[in-house]
């Protein structure tokens, strides 16, 4: 897991344990310790503008994401392929309300972040990881097949730390 306080670890491991294991029904450690891991991951701004295109400017879009990781070869592809599959996730699991757009009610960016992390953590699952042991592909491939089941368990977990004992949930949010 990331360079977090054991605190954030455990809190975020234990949230996801409840939510995907007790209420949901998903009896995959795999994938539950996946989803905890990325909520540890994603409390650092620094995690989504870590991937940089070719100029070195961070590619804070996922059309731009996109676009770059189908230039990229390997390990490299496979890597880029797992933030766009990570970073739609996040976003649409954690804060879908920051996807509507109130400009335009046509565009169901929501919908398009769904289909775009699906077909990134499955491209990223048929490329050899080259020896690096996490995440496996078949974690990546579940997350793909299950990806509207993981948004719905993100939101509920956030539901539990905005509900929760309060002290908990603010602390995790002021760190990063």
């Amino acid at each position: 897991m990331s360079q977090q306080p054991p605190f954030t670890i455990r809190y975020f491991a234990g949230l996801a344990e409840t939510t995907f294991q007790a209420e949901l029904g998903v009896a995959d450690p795999r994938l539950v310790d996946y989803v905890a891991d990325l909520l540890v991951r994603y409390i650092r701004t620094d995690v989504v503008t870590r991937i940089r295109g070719t100029s070195g400017r961070p590619l804070m879009t996922v059309t731009e994401m996109a676009a770059e990781a189908a230039q990229r070869l390997g390990s490299a592809r496979r890597e880029l392929y797992r933030h766009i599959g990570d970073f739609t996730l996040f976003w649409a699991g954690v804060y879908p309300e920051a996807l509507r757009d109130s400009a335009s009610p046509v565009t169901d960016q929501f919908a398009n972040y769904c289909r775009q992390g699906k077909q990134s953590y499955h491209a990223a699952s048929q490329i050899d990881p080259l020896g690096v042991a996490q995440p496996d592909s078949t974690v990546l491939q579940c997350l793909s097949e299950r990806f509207e089941l993981c948004c719905y368990g993100l939101r509920e977990i956030r539901r539990h730390w905005e509900e929760g004992d309060g002290e908990a949930g603010d602390e995790i949010l002021l760190i990063g």
